[in-house]
């Protein structure tokens, strides 16, 4: 009976740590389209911030960027391809051909281009926004 418990408390402990390790910081997800893009998929609050810390979390543990390296806003708020979800955004670290890249530090909307390093997106993970 001991060795059952124990057993059943090592596998949900291991998938606990898998759906952990899949989950981007601050309830956002993250999920692979291809290679080089991806996208952000919020679970509940939608925060501009959250969908760049999420880009950056998985750019860096997934995909292996460096911290001065761009990731691109493929393309803003839309459904999900990956999950049917009704509001994702999708990024690449493929800079665009078709979009003029935007360089920007605040960003208020996901315009097509519109890039930031991955250090700054990293930055916007220790944003707090204040609730109302």
């Amino acid at each position: 009976m001991k060795q059952t418990i124990l057993c059943a408390l090592s596998v949900a402990a291991t998938l606990g740590l898998a759906a952990e390790t899949s989950a981007a910081p601050n309830g956002y997800r993250t999920e692979p389209i291809n290679s080089t893009d991806f996208e952000v998929i919020p679970r509940a609050q939608q925060f501009t911030d959250g969908y760049w810390c999420a880009a950056a979390d998985f750019a860096r543990r997934k995909l292996g960027l460096g911290w001065q390296d761009r990731i691109y806003v493929l393309r803003g708020y839309g459904p999900s391809v990956t999950t049917g979800r009704k509001t994702a955004v999708q990024f690449t670290i493929k800079e665009p051909s078709e979009t003029p890249v935007q360089p920007s530090f605040v960003l208020s909307s996901f315009a097509a281009g519109s890039s930031m390093s991955v250090q700054g997106a990293n930055a916007k993970c220790d944003i707090r926004p204040f609730f109302r």
